[in-house]
């Protein structure tokens, strides 16, 4: 299956008129650190531009504070420190219960204690979560929900598996499916075709460009996700809307600005395909 215009459009359905603050979701955002500002502040503005109601950022200190400078419309709660650890997961934890969905593992780092304090939060969070970036290698070493999503690009997906996924797009369905398989999820391999699995289907996306590239758009991606994932989708329609929604806001901004495309450019043009 190709991922369609049309299969998104469904994630989509026209409001009631009587709608109240919340009821298009509420998502938590745990990443950041010192070294890595940008990342969580990228995942939750993608997130508000797919149509999530609320979206909180759980960070460090610096990243919190630099988050919340890039637009009034976020809620950041600053830990302290400038890295995240195991002391920090009651106050993760009881953001989460007030979340309807998760994106943790942007710019958080690779320190032991933070990779302690994701391996802590999975185990104990009990919302849908999208697992991205310094969260991967940890997802690698537990059991995961049936409502989560990995999102590796090829070097992750190696870190994930131990297999480095072939550039043959039925070779790479069959790895991706046997992932999601083994950790009981849906598995969304980044890439030149991006590749979306459960352990029941898969799809394949080919929206998307080589300017894509550019660091940050992983973290939009992850945001869009997150963002489904809080309204309600399921997590293989939310992973394959994703990948679309991403890749087609890539190609309308790649067509104005080529090289010099951003990975802000491209939450800049989400709105332009979902009108």
């Amino acid at each position: 299956m190709v991922v369609t215009k049309a299969a998104v459009r469904k994630l989509f359905p026209a409001r009631k008129p009587w709608s109240h603050k919340g009821d298009h979701g509420r998502l938590l955002v745990v990443g950041g650190s010192k070294l890595y500002t940008g990342a969580p502040g990228l995942v939750a503005l993608a997130a508000l531009k797919t149509g999530v109601d609320l979206v909180t950022v759980f960070a460090p200190k610096r990243a919190a504070d630099i988050v919340a400078s890039l637009s009034p419309d976020l809620i950041t709660f600053p830990a302290r420190g400038d890295f995240l650890n195991s002391w920090h997961l009651g106050d993760a934890l009881r953001l989460a219960a007030k979340a309807d969905a998760v994106v943790i593992g942007n710019g958080l780092g690779d320190r032991r204690e933070t990779a302690i304090f994701i391996e802590q939060f999975l185990e104990k969070a009990d919302r849908p979560c999208v697992i991205d970036a310094d969260a991967i290698r940890v997802a690698a070493k537990r059991p995961l929900r049936a409502d989560a999503v990995l999102t590796p690009h090829a070097a992750e997906f190696v870190a994930l598996t131990g297999d480095r996924p072939p550039e043959h797009e039925k070779d790479r369905l069959s790895l991706a499916q046997a992932a999601a398989s083994r950790f009981a999820c849906t598995v969304l391999l980044k890439g030149h075709v991006d590749v979306i699995a459960s352990p029941e289907r898969t799809a394949t996306n080919r929206t998307g460009n080589p300017f894509m590239t550019v660091g940050g758009t992983g973290d939009v991606l992850a945001g869009i996700c997150g963002g489904l994932l809080a309204q309600g989708a399921e997590p293989f329609a939310a992973a394959s809307a994703a990948a679309w929604i991403c890749g087609a806001a890539g190609d309308q901004a790649a067509r104005r600005l080529g090289v010099s495309l951003r990975a802000a450019d491209v939450i800049g043009a989400i709105h332009e395909v979902l009108a």
